[in-house]
């Protein structure tokens, strides 16, 4: 019998900082590496080091490239990780593209934290920096989808397309005789841009996320909502603000944005996108044709009908444009980047219009907006919000309540014991009641730091 004690460092209770560590006596395995958003009490422990000897972890395993399960890897490399960091080529890249931004962007809060004394710390420090990141890159190992890796004696792995993002997977961990599948997330099952996501066969321990595990997408019509807001726009000659994550929703509001055009159903409105991270995804779309599903020409189109905004410069060139327009900018729960900026200098006028896209995280600014908040805390002061304040739910990278079920539904076996992670507790407590109702598995819903031991 061997034992393994499994911690959850992350990703418990949260659907941010997604962090499993997995103790045997022939090998440590941590799968994923998040950085927490959203509550203060959870980002507070992005500055804290792991109650676990980082230096004994033999490998990091990355289901896909987001901050919430990859921001955390320079601080774990400057706690004494030395291993390897395994995942497909894309989330590897996507990982890079993130961790570099993630990086500058500490760096500048912190730099003007300093010149304009709105932190109580003296002086302010970036939680981590370019370099800690490039220590991190060092050791990043690619694998391919779907190929064994032996990472011991009696520890196979096996990453699976689970259609999140690009290169994301879920992975199939085989320990000691025993399969332990982590769902990372689990993308939709009809995608304009990603392919339908590949299911498990066989579990017997199922770690499966919860983001949406007490709802339905809406059935909204995306192109419908996103046409009155375009004629609002251009009515009010005002300014529609899409805050969006850099992966994925950015290139999937292009491609909606360019094929409402091309259906002569939106007029030729200028398009913003201000993202460094977004336009650099936009280069691993190229690089990795058969990871999505755009055709060469599709790219080529839907690249060509928007304007790139690469420096600061041009970020206030774009807000003092008196056009009617539309600015895409990070991030997508309005938690930093440059989004902040046109938030800061547009929403007090009420021909803004901000389109809220995908899940808002408890305590992010995007949460407050969709909740109605009047202002909003940015670089130390308060913004009055008189924007008009639409949410697409429908847009989600996430699976929701019946497509998660549909992707578990596969599983031939029953699951010695599935883990809800990667959500908020009513989410889960709802989850794991409809998974009972379904399937009649054992479900535990784990929290933050717990420890469970198994013997295999």
């Amino acid at each position: 019998m061997n034992k393994l004690k499994i911690q959850f460092l992350g990703g418990a209770g949260t659907v941010t900082g997604s962090k499993f560590h997995l103790e045997t006596d022939e090998i440590n395995i941590l799968v994923d590496c998040g950085m927490f958003q959203g509550l203060k009490e959870l980002r507070l422990q992005n500055w804290e080091p792991l109650p676990i000897q980082v230096s004994n972890i033999h490998v990091v395993l990355l289901t896909h490239g987001h901050l919430d399960h990859c921001g955390y890897l320079p601080l774990l490399v400057k706690q004494g990780f030395n291993g390897k960091i395994l995942g497909t080529a894309p989330s590897l890249e996507i990982a890079r593209i993130i961790l570099e931004d993630s990086a500058k962007i500490h760096e500048e809060e912190a730099e003007r934290a300093n010149q304009e004394g709105y932190s109580k710390h003296h002086p302010a420090l970036p939680l981590y920096t370019q370099d800690d990141v490039v220590a991190a890159l060092d050791l990043f190992e690619s694998i391919e989808e779907g190929e064994d890796i032996s990472l011991s004696e009696n520890c196979q792995a096996c990453f699976k397309y689970n259609g999140h993002i690009i290169g994301s997977t879920f992975i199939e961990l085989h320990l000691f005789g025993k399969l332990f599948v982590f769902s990372g997330d689990v993308g939709r099952m009809h995608d304009d841009l990603l392919n339908l996501p590949k299911q498990p066969q066989w579990a017997d321990y199922l770690f499966v996320e919860s983001t949406y595990g007490d709802r339905l997408h809406p059935k909204e019509d995306v192109a419908e909502i996103l046409t009155e807001l375009i004629d609002r726009t251009i009515k009010e000659r005002g300014t529609l603000i899409i805050p969006s994550f850099a992966v994925e929703r950015l290139q999937s509001l292009m491609y909606q944005l360019w094929k409402l055009y091309s259906k002569n159903l939106i007029p030729n409105i200028p398009i913003f996108v201000d993202s460094p991270m977004g336009t650099n995804v936009l280069g691993v779309f190229e690089h990795y044709p058969n990871w999505h599903k755009l055709s060469e020409e599709e790219y080529n189109n839907m690249c060509n009908h928007i304007n790139l905004v690469s420096s600061y410069r041009e970020t206030w060139e774009t807000i003092d444009d008196p056009r009617p327009k539309i600015v895409i900018a990070g991030s997508g729960m309005v938690t930093g980047g440059r989004v902040l900026t046109y938030i800061k200098q547009l929403a007090d006028k009420k021909s803004t219009s901000i389109l809220l896209v995908g899940y808002q995280a408890e305590e992010t600014r995007g949460r407050k907006l969709l909740d109605g908040a009047t202002e909003l805390k940015m670089f130390g002061k308060y913004v009055d919000i008189n924007a008009k304040i639409v949410h697409l739910e429908s847009l989600s990278a996430h699976a929701d309540q019946g497509e998660l079920l549909t992707w578990m539904g596969s599983i031939k076996n029953i699951p010695e014991k599935v883990f809800l992670i990667h959500g908020e507790n009513t989410a889960m407590e709802t989850y794991q009641i409809k998974i009972q109702e379904r399937f009649g598995w054992n479900c535990h819903i784990p929290k933050l730091h717990e420890v469970v031991e198994l013997w295999l």
